[in-house]
């Protein structure tokens, strides 16, 4: 395995077409990987804009199986252009059973994994407990051609349990494949803190494992239009903010709030293992004194 590997983050908006949003993504993987970047990851559900502002029930047709049309797509591309491609897909496992999927596909093409999400929010506007049954496979982590690394989803970047398992298990680099923004009028108010506590939380998980951490966000405000079909609530902006942050939590790579964007970072494994040897918070784990975590509360 190489010592450094080159990641890009493709922070991008959706139109109401979803062929549309998959070509404008492809044409973006090109441009990452004209800059070098050998491990790319789209954001969460690229395909669609963000249609979990309501609860429609023949929107379970825009899910697909895994593998199966995108993912054949993907695969050809990371093939083609040897890179590793990482994407949030919303498949159809069975009949009434949907998940919120990020796949893991190789340089080769080959689908080296899936990460069904575990954390499903429920919130306005963000009804995903509608939409996405949660995650039964765990968290995980990846061998591909360019390292070991792990993936998650959005909301599951709230919760340090999930980043720290995925990091035990040797991932350099923990990807959030993310759908998050502003409610158009709670911005004013909140927006900066909203950001800033979604970027701090992440940061930690870097820190306290001592990984790379790269979310990637979409951009731009949305009704969640899916071919004309809008949802009835006043939209949200998406914030954007995508970045790469080292092992001592520094952003590498940060993109703006309000355009899309490709952001381009190194990952370098030597600086993974000094930091690591600085700050050995996985040396000093008291994992004798961990059994109650668990526990819903301790009361």
């Amino acid at each position: 395995m190489p010592d450094k590997f080159r990641v890009g983050l493709v922070q991008m908006s959706a139109t109401p077409d979803p062929d549309r949003n998959l070509q404008r993504a492809i044409d973006r993987v090109h441009q990452a990987a004209a800059q070098g970047a050998q491990i790319i990851c789209l954001p969460e559900l690229f395909q669609t804009q963000y249609f979990c502002q309501r609860e429609d029930a023949a929107l379970f047709d825009l899910a697909e199986p895994i593998p199966g049309p995108t993912t054949a797509r993907l695969s050809e591309l990371a093939n083609q252009l040897k890179v590793v491609l990482i994407a949030s897909l919303f498949e159809k496992r069975a009949p009434g059973v949907y998940h919120n999927t990020a796949v893991m596909i190789d340089s080769d093409g080959s689908l080296r994994g899936i990460y069904r999400k575990m954390h499903i929010p429920d919130d306005p506007l963000y009804y995903e407990k509608f939409y996405f049954t949660p995650g039964d496979l765990g968290f995980k982590a990846f061998d591909t051609q360019v390292g070991r690394v792990g993936t998650l989803v959005c909301w599951d970047q709230w919760y340090p349990e999930g980043a720290r398992l995925t990091a035990l298990q040797g991932a350099q680099v923990l990807f959030y494949p993310t759908a998050i923004g502003w409610h158009p009028e709670e911005k004013e108010q909140f927006g900066q803190a909203q950001y800033d506590a979604w970027q701090t939380i992440q940061r930690a998980h870097a820190i306290a494992n001592g990984v790379y951490v790269a979310a990637v966000n979409r951009v731009g405000f949305e009704e969640g239009d899916v071919r004309g079909n809008k949802a009835s609530g006043k939209g949200l902006e998406f914030w954007g903010g995508s970045f790469l942050a080292d092992p001592f939590g520094r952003l590498i790579a940060l993109a703006s709030h309000d355009k899309e964007e490709i952001l381009i970072g190194d990952v370098d494994l030597r600086a993974l293992e000094d930091i690591r040897r600085n700050w050995p918070f996985l040396r000093d784990r008291r994992i004798d004194a961990y059994a109650p975590i668990t526990s819903r509360l301790i009361d």
